[in-house]
This record gives structure tokens, sequence and C-alpha cells, in this order.
């Protein structure tokens, strides 16, 4: 082929290539675009997780509140005055008059004791899903103003209660497993009058435009994804820059501690073998830095719960940070597919008439 004929071929094969390639891009992010747009607009995503991470965020609120019991009043109460957080809150929440409220009651026994106890209620109805539009907003205000009032009593378990907490605020958390599902049912197309009495008898908020309920709740899903990923990218990233955790070391230590040996016997246990040690250690970084990456494939994304669930479930039992485990573990809910809670929800349905008496003498 002659150069003056190759020439003005390959210029118009680049621009073939460039046009068909210019193509492929446009439908392909319009695919992307279009897939984005029912996933977010379409139905609300996860309901059985988030209705889980629901009761599990008011089983965490309850049994603090409840371990806490006997010590509230030296803890965080009135006794708890001479350390300067009534008077020079270490944090800004309670400066905030919104999230003053226990800051206020603080100096006296009887009313603190009663916001305590209102508290309390409040995260029994939030893990029964009553009201639940209703009694999140306050709950979550009054649980600040609690959880910030003594902040030298805090971790970062609390943190990621708050952050989670006020994502709930935009989702539809009791669409299924919950007294306000259970009201809709019955009360279906039959709502009438002003806003906050349709809220009342349980209507969700945007009935009258399902799309803009859809995507806040889809919305919501999405944060949460984020946020757990940035913890355990970032706590992983912490870890491997620190010499106990390079040389597969650092689960030993704070099982030594009266604080984070909560059981002298297994703590030794654990620590008497150095391979268990060292794998506990070690695979903890492995698996927090890789579990954004495990999400995206079905087997892989089971590995990553499974072994997120028995992390956690040790923290929570070596550690004794039960409150902790649970709230992150909550989260982590979200992350099963719907098909798997129907096999779930089906199989034990089908346990459940097996055992039927009638079943047994047949």
């Amino acid at each position: 082929m002659k150069i003056v004929d190759f020439i003005p071929r390959a210029v118009r094969f680049a621009f073939l290539v460039a046009k068909k390639g210019l193509t492929l891009f446009k439908n392909t992010a319009g695919r992307l675009l279009a897939y984005g747009e029912n996933w977010l607009l379409n139905s609300k995503k996860a309901i059985h997780g988030l209705a889980v991470t629901r009761i599990a965020f008011g089983i965490v609120g309850i049994g603090i509140l409840l371990s806490n019991w006997s010590t509230r009043l030296y803890g965080m109460g009135p006794g708890s005055m001479w350390n300067g957080e009534w008077a020079a809150p270490g944090s800004e929440f309670p400066s905030m008059w919104i999230f003053s409220m226990f800051r206020t009651v603080m100096p006296n026994a009887g009313l603190y004791t009663l916001m305590y106890i209102v508290l309390f209620i409040l995260a029994v109805l939030v893990t029964l899903g009553w009201r639940f539009k209703l009694v999140l907003p306050v709950y979550f205000v009054l649980w600040v103003s609690f959880i910030e009032s003594q902040d030298q009593l805090g971790d970062q378990g609390d943190n990621m209660y708050r952050i989670a907490l006020f994502f709930l605020l935009f989702a539809d958390a009791t669409q299924v497993w919950s007294l306000d599902s259970r009201r809709r049912t019955k009360l279906a197309g039959t709502y009438t009058g002003p806003v906050l009495w349709q809220l009342w008898k349980g209507r969700t908020l945007f009935a009258s435009a399902p799309a803009y309920s859809n995507l806040y709740h889809n919305l919501v899903l999405v944060a949460l994804t984020a946020q757990v990923c940035f913890v355990y990218a970032s706590g992983a990233l912490y870890k491997a820059g620190g010499a106990p955790w390079q040389d597969g070391t650092a689960v030993y230590a704070p099982l030594q501690t009266v604080q984070f040996g909560t059981w002298p016997e297994l703590s030794t246990l654990i620590t008497s073998a150095g391979w268990m040690v060292a794998v506990a250690t070690l695979g903890s970084v492995i698996l927090q830095m890789l579990f954004p990456m495990m999400l995206l494939t079905h087997p892989t994304r089971v590995v990553a719960l499974i072994g997120i669930l028995a992390f956690h479930l040790g923290i929570a039992v070596a550690m004794g940070l039960p409150w902790f485990s649970l709230t992150l573990v909550a989260i982590d809910f979200i992350f099963i597919t719907e098909k798997s809670w129907a096999k779930v929800i089906n199989t034990a349905k089908s346990l459940w008439s097996s055992a039927s008496p009638s079943m047994q003498r047949l």
C-alpha cells in the first residue's frame, strides 16, 4: 500500500474507532444511569435488613440503659458532676439547646431518673416499630443528649450509633416486622386528616409520591454502606501502620488488661496459643481492608459477612463490648439480600409448622 493511500485510510480508521468508542461509552453510561435510576426510584431495597437494623438499634439502646441503671446517678447523673463534664462539656453537643436535656437535669437525681426512664421507653418503641416516624426524632435527640453528656464514657460505637440513627430518619425501617406495618395493613387506603394525624396512624412519608419515598430510603442504604466501608477500611489502614498489628501481637495486649480482659480464663485460653493471636490480629486487618470489595459479588459477600460477624462476636465476648459490636453488626444486616431473607423466612415457617403438636401426632 502506498503511503499516500495509507495516511487517509489510517485517519478514517482512527475516526471510526473513536466514533465507535464514543457510542459504546454513551450506551454504557446510559444503561448505568438507567439502572441507577431504577434502583433508586422503583422500589425500596433491603426492607428486611433495615428492619433488623432498627430492631437491633433499639436493643442496643435498651441494653445500654439497663446495664447502666444501677450506676446511672454516679456514672452519668449528679454523682458524676465532680469530673467537670457538666460545667465544661467535652463534647459540643450538650452546649446545643436541642441536645442539652440530660445536661440540664443532671444535677437533679429525680428528674435525671425520669428522663432515663423516658429514654428507655422510647428505645422499646423503636424496637417494636411503633409510630416510628414520630418516635425516632425524639429518641434521636434524647439519645444524643444522654450519651454526649458524659463524653469520657463514650466509644466509637456511640458515634456510629448516632450517625446511623440520623440516617434512619429518612428511611422506612418499619415496612416489615413492626407495629406500624401491621397498622398500615389494617388501615390501608383509609388515611384522612392532617399529616401528623396520618403519621400517627402509620402512613409513610411521601405515600402519595412513592418515588421520593423510595429515593430517600435507598439513599440511606447508600449512605450506611459508605459509612461502614469507611469505618472498616480506615480502621484497617490505621492498624496496618502499627507495629503490634504488623507482627501479629496486637490482640494479645488488650486481653491482658482489666478493662478489656473481662473473662480472664477465656483471655488466657486465647492468648496461650500464638497462632490464634496471629490469626485474629492479621485476619482482622485483612478482613476490614477487603470488606468493601467483597460486597461486590454474592459469594465474597457471604464470606465477608460471616467473617465480620465472627470478628464482632469475638470483640463482644472476649473484650466485653457487646453494644459496640451489636451496633456495627446491626448495620451489616442491610447487605443480606431480600432473596436470602425470603429463604430464611420460608425455612423458619416450615420448621415452625413441623414443630406443631398436630404434625407431631401425624
